[in-house]
């Protein structure tokens, strides 16, 4: 590969896991044993084409929709979209090696793999759109995935199901999208995303809204939040991705990216940052209620991403980024961690997890450090990317929420250490089954990162790394604020672990079922607002028309009345003196105009009879006439002289 080869190169990162995926999938049962080499070998090429399009940025384009400034499917790589098709390729590659492991060899492993694949084009695709129709596509193929991944063992009660749930969930947000296209067009006449800023007043406030709907959607951030918890059906690996480097992530991407847009219109950038500082907090005490692991991490996922929203919200779009890196790192660690677990002891309930660490010392350690990261301890990523998400924040309120959801992370990471580490029962060895080395090995890769990424913070770091992503410096947050954080970590965490019992109260409020957030994807809260609507239509709209049409009849009547009374009475002595005036010319018209007219014919007749003698047609009596009238015109002169 070369940098002129750069277009081909990324119209390959996209099209290369794609059209395997799509083979995979019309392949079938037959391409099953395949499927997994495949698999794996298709997502290390696709690392390997995002690492070469990240130093390369090249652009790449297709005609769609002809004669429509930015109507062509084009994708670009510039500073934010390199880090992330790094991040997405790299997590998706972790995921495929370890569900070549964690699948059942009797599934469908063409089909899950196939999905997988197309799945995480449609996310490299997301990242690396620089328009509208190519965003829409890229967006609508992993809602589409998504919902296959979900309910991948769909003859299993509940897997098909909670597959619809994610799906239509997500779809309702992403009309907001739609309703962005429609907006830019009109308001700029062009479909590319860099111009939504540039919107007439009006019209970009519709794009503003559009986008912050989908984003939020996309991101289960409230009040979209409640199909996270439907997500968990899926297999392992499909968490594992889907939480933390694609579709869970992709609406904070969005936000990132359209940054100026946010800021442009004021409101909602406010917005955005509210609603990710309120839904880190909520899905913070939901995760701390949760006596399930996968349960407990997806609502920490919505949490965590609620920083990146945060970050896009305050113009952080560096810290932001990193905390969207960082967590797709310890996500990722976390889940694959969990279905070895799962896999291991053939639950997810916490209180069959108790000792989980201490049966395979290798994945223990793994998701030690993975947990201590999600509770922000020192000096592990999260640690630093939370800080640094936070540090536009100018409103006291606004850094509160942030500061509590952030003590937060440590109380439900420290839930989940409580139990895993705990003793084992003296009645239960120490092994729970083989666990394979590749599972082992990327687990701890995952797990390095998730520490590693701390070198964020580093000064040195941190400015270049805001250099390529947001095109210069940002606040950073001081030694100070990082000390202070690190400290409220450490200590939440300590008594968590000290006394886990603390927490035994959130069990019976309604936090353990998501705070009753589930309850907006069925029929029951719509059936009461559609009532409640009712009682305000009979009450107060009704009442309100009655009166107008009252009134209305009123006037109505009064306006009859006038015109009986006055205006019809107007009319008819009009009428009657036009009739008299008319009578009168008519007389005067009899009398003296047709009298005149008479006697000025007959004068007009005796004259033409007069005029009328000379003109006998004799040639001599014309030559007198001729002559008697210059002897008078001679007469005339000589007398006028």
């Amino acid at each position: 590969m070369s940098p002129a080869s750069g277009p081909a190169t990324l119209a390959a990162l996209v099209l290369v896991p794609a059209v395997v995926g799509v083979v995979l999938l019309v392949t079938g049962r037959r391409a099953d044993r395949l499927a997994g080499p495949l698999a794996v070998a298709t997502a290390l090429a696709t690392l390997t084409l995002a690492a070469g399009v990240a130093v390369w940025r090249p652009q790449a384009q297709a005609p769609f929709l002809p004669g429509v400034t930015g109507g062509e499917l084009a994708l670009a790589v510039d500073g934010l979209s390199a880090v992330l098709v790094v991040t997405v390729a790299a997590v998706a590659a972790a995921v495929v090696v370890f569900a070549t492991a964690d699948l059942p060899r009797t599934d469908a492993r063409a089909r899950f793999f196939g999905y997988l694949l197309l799945f995480t084009a449609a996310m490299l695709a997301t990242v690396t759109a620089t328009t509208i129709p190519a965003l829409l596509l890229s967006w609508e193929i992993m809602g589409a995935t998504s919902y296959a991944l979900i309910g991948f063992q769909w003859a299993t009660p509940g897997k098909a199901a909670a597959g619809t749930t994610a799906f239509l969930t997500t779809r309702l947000g992403d009309l907001g999208l739609y309703i962005a296209a429609g907006a830019s067009f009109a308001g700029t006449g062009s479909l590319e995303l860099s111009g939504l800023a540039t919107a007439d007043g009006g019209w970009r406030d519709v794009a503003a809204a559009g986008v912050l709907v989908a984003a939020l959607g996309k991101s289960a951030q409230l009040p979209f939040s409640a199909w996270l918890s439907a997500a968990m059906q899926g297999p392992s690996a499909v968490s594992a991705l889907l939480h933390s480097a694609t579709m869970v992530a992709a609406g904070g991407y969005l936000l990132l990216r359209v940054q100026p847009l946010l800021e442009a219109t004021g409101w909602a950038a406010t917005t955005a940052a509210w609603a990710g500082a309120l839904t880190a907090l909520v899905l913070g005490l939901v995760a701390a209620a949760q006596v399930d692991l996968k349960q407990l991490l997806a609502a920490s996922t919505g949490a965590q991403i609620g920083f990146v929203v945060l970050g896009a919200g305050v113009g952080s779009v560096a810290g932001g980024t990193a905390q969207w890196v960082a967590h797709a790192a310890v996500k990722a660690a976390l889940f694959v961690v969990a279905g070895v677990w799962l896999t291991a002891l053939g639950t997810k309930k916490l209180t069959g997890l108790r000792g989980a660490a201490r049966r395979n010392r290798g994945i223990g350690a793994a998701a030690t450090v993975a947990a201590l990261a999600l509770a922000g301890v020192p000096p592990l990523s999260l640690w630093v990317t939370k800080d640094w998400a936070m540090a536009g924040t100018g409103s006291t309120a606004l850094r509160l929420v942030a500061l509590s959801a952030a003590a937060l992370s440590a109380v439900y990471a420290g839930r989940v250490l409580a139990v895993v580490l705990a003793p084992l029962p003296t009645d239960e060895a120490r092994a729970a089954g083989r666990v394979p080395p590749v599972t082992t090995t990327v687990a701890w890769t995952l797990t390095l990162a998730a520490a590693g990424l701390a070198v964020l913070g580093l000064p040195a770091v941190a400015g270049r790394f805001a250099g390529v992503v947001a095109g210069g410096a940002q606040e950073a947050p001081g030694l100070g604020e990082l000390a202070a954080s690190g400290v409220i970590a450490v200590v939440v965490l300590a008594v968590v672990l000290v006394r886990p019992q603390l927490l035994a109260p959130l069990r019976r409020t309604p936090l353990l079922s998501w705070a009753g957030l589930p309850l907006l994807l069925t029929p029951r809260p719509w059936l009461a607002v559609a009532r409640a609507a009712d009682a305000v239509d009979a009450r107060v709209i009704d009442r309100g028309v009655d009166g107008a049409a009252a009134s209305v009849v009123r006037l109505a009547r009064a306006v009859r009345r006038t015109d009986e009374t006055v205006i019809d009475g107007a009319v008819d002595a009009v009428a009657t003196a036009t009739a008299r005036s008319a009578d009168v010319l008519w007389r005067i018209d009899g009398a003296v105009v047709d009298a005149a007219v008479h006697r000025l014919a007959r004068s007009l007749r005796r004259l033409g009879g007069v005029m009328r003698r000379p003109q006998t047609g004799q040639l001599h009596q014309y030559y007198a006439q001729t002559l008697s009238g210059l002897g008078l015109l001679l007469a005339l002169l000589l007398l006028v002289r």
